[in-house]
């Protein structure tokens, strides 16, 4: 006997479908709401702001690129040129101290170990601001526990300036690497070192030519990520350093609280757009090495 399905069995039988499709799309929608509230609006007021220049006779605004012409100039383009510096800086030195860590942790066949580690590196990738900041002028400050201790001082150290910052920022980045890396390394088959060694490969000769290429995009997004981290950061810094280190989340403070010159602030939401077309960039970056390692690793 042969079955026939008419219009309306493919249409009942199509209905739950839709009925579920639905329903995921509305599920959604509370998501896009909150989305276009939190970050819809603030971008929108801030491209407003960024291209509103305010006429300081009668109050006026016009749109006009005033505002980002003054932001990639003189202290403006220093403190943006300074953030990039130590964020690159830093995140360079996290990438090539977190690898080796991540490994010891994959690795390890003590598993509370690794738990105590990742669970470390969690918290600590997520410690910062300003308890961060005191934490560190206490213990190596001018008048910290190990500078008087060790003599730092007439060494020439100096918490508060570039490389004081970098290593305060050292502090939460290894951290956040290690977590990042850590299931790319994972990833990694036993299988690649086991015909690698079969066929007389060194463990060098592995890591250069296999496991090294393998994981090169999770490294370049790991340290694209840990970038983003750090061109972000304010709070340590200003705590810490405040203007001695030229940093262009300081520059934004200082323009919107009128400590440099009054009505700045349309130029520090100049400023905030500059900060987010480079972010964009590092996404841009980001996110096609995070898909190409995935297609490696999942393979």
């Amino acid at each position: 006997m042969t079955a026939t399905l008419t219009r309306a069995d493919v249409v009942t039988a199509a209905s739950p479908k839709r009925r579920r499709r639905a329903g995921g799309l509305l599920a959604v929608v509370p998501v896009l709401l909150f989305t276009a509230i939190a970050f819809g609006v603030p971008a929108i007021a801030m491209l407003d702001g960024a291209f509103t220049v305010k006429d300081q006779t009668t109050g006026a605004g016009s749109y006009s690129t005033a505002n980002l012409t003054t932001s990639l100039h003189g202290a403006y383009l220093t403190a943006l040129l300074g953030s990039v510096k130590l964020s690159a800086v830093s995140a360079g030195i996290a990438a090539v101290l977190g690898l080796p860590l991540a490994q010891v942790v994959v690795t390890s066949r003590f598993r509370a170990l690794r738990e105590a580690v990742l669970t470390a590196s969690g918290v600590l990738a997520n410690f910062g601001g300003v308890p961060l900041a005191f934490a560190f002028v206490a213990t190596l400050g001018n008048a910290g526990v190990l500078t008087r201790h060790l003599g730092l001082t007439a060494k020439g150290w100096n918490l508060y300036s570039f490389w004081g910052l970098v290593i305060v920022y050292l502090y939460f980045l290894i951290p956040l690497m290690v977590l990042t890396i850590t299931p790319a390394l994972e990833g990694l088959r036993t299988q690649w070192r086991e015909a690698a060694q079969n066929n007389g490969a060194t463990s060098v000769q592995y890591w250069r030519h296999v496991a090294l290429p393998v994981l090169l995009p999770s490294l370049l997004g790991g340290l694209v990520l840990l970038f983003g981290s750090a061109f972000a950061a304010y709070a340590t810094a200003a705590a810490m350093v405040g203007s001695s280190v030229p940093m262009v989340t300081l520059q934004i403070a200082d323009a919107i609280s009128g400590n440099v010159l009054v009505g700045q602030e349309n130029v520090a939401l100049a400023l905030s757009l500059d900060m987010v077309l480079v972010a964009g960039l590092v996404m841009a970056v980001y996110l096609p090495l995070q898909r190409r390692s995935a297609r490696w690793l999942d393979a």
